[in-house]
């Protein structure tokens, strides 16, 4: 007969094992909104997320160019987002994805998972053990899923706001998907992280310029707000980008415009204020460059010293004079 000690032993490891199907340390709690969706005119994909825990970008968005993406949350089975982007790497679609990662899955009533794949395909799953509210909604080539809600509305307000963006480039439209869901209510814990995440429809033979856009708020206050900015940040050095390749083609006049739009973005930022200056300079409108140049020196003079490095790699042009103007800002 056994003791009271065994059996007390018994009923401990028996909560234990259930407990590990359910979580464990590599698996985070990451109870959430999300949003998956498809460009129907670029076929680019996007993946965002926000939630009451810790950096939930690294758990719950994954996605591949020319292959889908994958939203992996609740009581996260982080091995969700690699395997299923190998399955439909494979050929599977969306669908038969889903339903291959949670036929393997003993946990798959706590599991919230949303697939998308390049052909816009789109299959979701909500367990019935997914803390209330939980639910989903299935659009055009878009999913938006959410557990842990305070209220039954996050699904659909999520969604109404997604389809009514459909001018707005598509990370700008997920974040507005996910806007509407903070503003329905969102997660019950309140906020601390967001994520956003674009990849290319088609993949291209450089793998390193086809995840578009990858985002992360790890830790914040208003994590949406400071994704929005990082999003906004991201277009104005788009331009900063196009303002360098418009100067390696020895397009000065371009590189100006680029440089110019963004600074007007971010007028702060040094940065992008210098280098529309250099531009300036180059193009002989070196009275301009100095009144850009001269705050640029006062706040921080180490760009002083850049500028003295530039005439020797061919990036700053001027005559002697004009450099030692320049240089005595």
């Amino acid at each position: 007969m056994f003791s009271k000690t065994i059996l007390c032993f018994l009923v401990l490891l028996a909560s234990r094992f259930a407990s590990a199907q359910v979580y464990s340390v590599t698996d985070p709690l990451a109870h959430t909104f999300s949003i998956v969706a498809r460009d129907l005119k670029t076929g680019d994909m996007a993946v965002a997320v926000q939630s009451h825990w810790f950096s939930v970008g690294t758990s719950v968005s994954w996605g591949e160019a020319g292959v889908g993406v994958v939203a992996t949350q609740s009581f996260t089975n982080k091995s969700f987002g690699p395997r299923g982007l190998a399955l439909l790497k494979s050929g599977k679609t969306a669908q038969q994805t889903l339903d291959a990662l949670l036929a393997a899955d003993e946990s798959r009533d706590v599991r919230q998972v949303a697939i998308l794949d390049a052909k816009g395909n789109v299959a979701t799953h909500t367990g019935k053990k997914c803390i209330d509210e939980a639910g989903h909604v299935k659009g055009n080539q878009f999913s938006v899923q959410a557990n842990m809600m305070l209220n039954n509305t996050v699904p659909a307000a999520m969604a109404k706001a997604y389809e009514q963006n459909a001018t707005l480039p598509l990370a700008e439209r997920v974040l507005a998907a996910l806007d509407a869901a903070q503003a329905a209510g969102g997660d019950i814990r309140g906020r601390q992280s967001a994520a956003l995440l674009v990849v290319r429809g088609t993949a291209t033979e450089g793998p390193w310029a086809d995840r578009l856009i990858d985002l992360r708020v790890d830790d914040a206050a208003e994590p949406l707000q400071e994704l929005r900015r990082l999003l906004n940040l991201h277009r104005a050095y788009e331009h900063m980008n196009a303002g360098d390749l418009a100067v390696e083609k020895n397009d000065v006049p371009g590189a100006i415009r680029e440089y110019e739009a963004a600074e007007k973005m971010f007028p702060q930022n040094l940065e992008m204020k210098y280098w529309h200056a250099i531009s300036l300079a180059n193009k002989q409108q070196v009275p301009a460059a100095l009144a850009l140049l001269r705050p640029i020196f006062q706040q921080e003079p180490n760009w002083r010293i850049l500028t003295g490095r530039l005439p020797k790699v061919g990036l700053l042009t001027v005559s002697p004079a004009e450099l030692k103007q320049i240089m005595s800002l």
